[in-house]
């Protein structure tokens, strides 16, 4: 179980990039000018049994408060060994935004018939980057970073983009890597939801991940979100493991 996460939690990494990475001591610290905690936080992939970690959290600490950023910090079953979260909540650090890690194996995958208004992208066009920007919400600033975010992966990506007519009504982001295929940012325009368009996407991307040698696809869920976790409860994918972040309490 503790390798399944790693590996699914590298992948994940790799996937969604950050600006800037630096590493140390088996921590990866991300910096993506706010955007997204995702691409702003400590990621504790390894930390050894008795490694001082009020010296470990100072200086992460020490390289947000340069970059003008708060310190936030990734808490996973990676970090359990050493007590962080724990340490973290001692530090004056609160957990928020409590999620999950679902995941599925594409052995079994259905074939889909094509979807009618679909539109599929190598990067994030102009067009995509509207739709997300609308739906997600961005803000201008916000779409910016997430449009030079998202054009800086190395992996195999595809950004689709469902159409009702001329009207966008649903986006979602495919990335494969060395066999496990990332979903990210699957959303629908308050204006067509409870359709079924969410889940006839996530099976136009399985597809398309499958077509590109992926055995296996994981994504994230907030833990508030109940609609999309029956969605992809439907959809075969199975919770691997829990996350939340740690910030500065107010």
């Amino acid at each position: 179980m503790r390798d399944d996460i790693r590996i699914v939690e590298t992948k994940a990494l790799n996937a969604w990039p950050a600006l800037r990475q630096t590493a140390h001591d088996g921590w990866l610290l991300r910096q993506s000018k706010g955007y997204t905690k995702r691409s702003n936080s400590v990621q504790p992939l390894r930390t050894d049994t008795g490694a001082d970690l009020r010296a470990m959290v100072g200086y992460c600490e020490e390289t947000y408060r340069r970059a003008g950023l708060p310190t936030i910090f990734k808490i996973t079953p990676l970090c359990e060994p050493c007590g962080l979260d724990g340490r973290l909540d001692e530090y004056g650090y609160a957990a928020v935004d409590r999620s999950q890690v679902l995941v599925r194996s594409l052995g079994e995958t259905q074939s889909t018939l094509p979807l009618e208004g679909l539109s599929v992208y190598a990067g994030p066009t102009e067009a995509w980057m509207s739709a997300a920007a609308a739906f997600l919400p961005l803000n201008p600033e916000q779409r910016e970073t997430a449009s030079a975010l998202l054009a800086n992966s190395p992996l195999v990506s595809a950004f689709f983009l469902l159409r009702a007519g001329d009207v966008p009504a649903a986006i979602g982001i495919g990335v494969v890597d060395d066999g496990y295929l990332g979903l990210f940012d699957i959303a629908t325009s308050l204006a067509y939801r409870n359709r079924g368009l969410g889940g006839r996407l996530v099976g136009q991307i399985l597809r398309w991940g499958q077509s590109r040698g992926a055995h296996t696809s994981y994504l994230q869920v907030a833990d508030g979100n109940l609609p999309a976790q029956r969605l992809y409860a439907k959809l075969g994918y199975e919770k691997l493991y829990d996350y939340w972040y740690r910030v500065r309490r107010p």
